[in-house]
């Protein structure tokens, strides 16, 4: 969609992002209207992280965007999203100062090899990629970026509603990049295809897809929407091929398989255990929800399991709650 609206506009990627998150920002707003003085209220449980990862969103998407007009949808999607959970998965290893598996290493070493081969074969200059290198370091650095703003606003998105804290974030998305879009030209002619293009992007692609998104969490394993979220870079991917027909090396598909299945891998496989957690009580299955509520009081204790009965999340807060009156 991106590209079709930089086909049937002057509107560069930067833009494009900037009117996205606007769209979006304005829908929510409109949506949370009468909710006001909640909003401001949960800005103020954590205004440092909600500034951060509002910005961050406007960011990252701003880089995906150029890595989109510059290297392709495919490329472009694939580098981006593949890189996440990658090095969201590094960085957790290494915050928990625990050996990763064997399972952990051989998948982050498969899904690099396919990284790699889905950048070499991304450099050759075509319609589709007028700039591959510069949209492939794009496209790294929205991945990049991505990450952070995801480990960054963890926390806090465990204590404001989804609702809210996609509205704030899109708002502060879209504030971040207007200056940005304002140098770089933010008028176009109106035409049917641009509008309803840049409506569709707000409305559709960010509104109602985070709401979606956010909605499925609550009923569906943390392990399944990470594999299911991969379904966007193969759409992506062959939507570029089909509608756009934009061309892709056998190199590309071999090192995409690669990247997405090893990730598909790495967060299907089961959480290995780590015998007795830093709680009172012997074992105690908690999820990465406990911890990120509790990340002073429970170090270590986010590499234990990450699907917990309901049972042991309210023993979790019990103790948690215990510790922290003795600490």
């Amino acid at each position: 969609m991106v590209q079709l609206v930089i086909a049937a506009s002057v509107l560069g990627p930067i833009s494009i992002g900037f009117y996205r998150l606007a769209i979006a920002a304005v829908v929510l707003l409109l949506f949370t209207a009468r909710q006001l003085s909640a909003l401001i209220r949960a800005f103020r449980i954590a205004p440092g992280a909600t500034l951060v990862s509002g910005a961050g969103l406007g960011v990252y998407q701003a880089l995906y965007f150029l890595g989109v007009a510059w290297a392709g949808v495919g490329v472009a999607t694939v580098v981006a999203l593949g890189m996440a959970p990658i090095l969201t998965a590094t960085w957790e290893s290494v915050r928990s100062r625990t050996r990763p598996s064997p399972l952990t290493l051989s998948s982050v070493s498969v899904a690099l090899i396919g990284l790699a081969m889905v950048a070499t074969a991304g450099t050759e200059v075509t319609a589709a990629a007028p700039k591959p290198v510069l949209g492939l370091l794009a496209s790294a650095g929205s991945g990049v970026l991505y990450s952070i703003t995801a480990l960054v606003s963890r926390h806090v998105a465990q204590r404001i509603p989804a609702l809210m804290l996609t509205t704030m974030t899109t708002t502060i998305g879209a504030l971040t990049l207007l200056p940005i879009a304002v140098v770089t030209g933010i008028g176009f002619s109106p035409n049917l295809r641009t509008i309803s293009g840049l409506i569709f992007l707000g409305v559709m692609t960010t509104a109602v897809a985070y709401g979606l998104y956010y909605a499925g969490l609550k009923t569906v394993a943390g392990s399944t929407a990470a594999v299911l979220t991969l379904l966007e870079p193969v759409t992506a991917a062959v939507l570029a091929v089909i509608l756009l027909t934009e061309p892709m090396s056998m190199w590309t598909v071999f090192g995409s398989v690669l990247l997405l299945s090893s990730i598909a891998a790495l967060y299907l496989s089961p959480m290995p255990r780590q015998g007795e957690p830093l709680l009172a009580g012997g074992p105690l299955e908690i999820g990465y929800v406990l911890v990120d509520h509790f990340p002073d009081s429970t170090r270590g204790v986010d590499v234990i399991a990450r699907q917990p009965s309901g049972a042991d999340s309210l023993s979790g807060l019990v103790m948690n709650d215990d510790l922290q009156t003795r600490g």
